[in-house]
């Protein structure tokens, strides 16, 4: 079995690299990017809901879905003009 040889500047080009990873997810995450398709644990984190709460949602029709083998998808849009839909503003005059 051969051997590789690392040297300090395949390490340096690594670390580089590396870094540069970690800075575009971190610009994403404080740009506040969500990706375009959720699964059902990440709505669930993101709308602070049991998994029965969920089933009730889709199966109510409140948030639309797509179902990919066994996998169910959320459109992170939708979810966000649901949450918009249901806005309750108190106090304002009618």
């Amino acid at each position: 079995m051969p051997t590789s040889i690392i040297t300090t500047d395949d390490l340096r080009e690594f670390k580089m690299e590396l870094l540069d990873d970690i800075k575009k997810l971190l610009s994403r995450q404080a740009t506040g990017k969500i990706k375009k398709y959720l699964k059902s644990s990440e709505v669930m984190e993101l709308l602070q809901v049991s998994p029965g709460t969920l089933q009730n949602l889709r199966v109510n029709g409140t948030l639309p879905y797509t179902k990919v083998g066994g996998i169910i998808y959320y459109d992170a849009e939708e979810i966000q003009n649901v949450m918009t839909a249901n806005r309750v503003q108190h106090g304002l005059n009618s």
